[in-house]
């Protein structure tokens, strides 16, 4: 069974305003959607990367 966004971070002891818990609750869907079942997966097969660039997209 897997947990809510909401009991998630209530669990870790963050709190979210009401307001965005509709926002976070779809990509947290949306997340765990694209992670599937990775049980039978290879391992190099399942790596993701994601990397945040300040201001902007942009890589130089």
């Amino acid at each position: 069974m897997s947990l809510s966004i909401q009991e998630l971070l209530k669990n870790k002891g963050i709190k979210v305003k009401e307001t965005h818990l509709d926002i976070l609750e779809a990509r947290w869907k949306g997340i765990q959607t694209l992670r599937g079942d990775l049980e039978h997966v290879k391992i190099d097969d399942a790596d993701i990367g994601v990397r945040n660039i300040p201001g902007g997209d942009h890589i130089e």
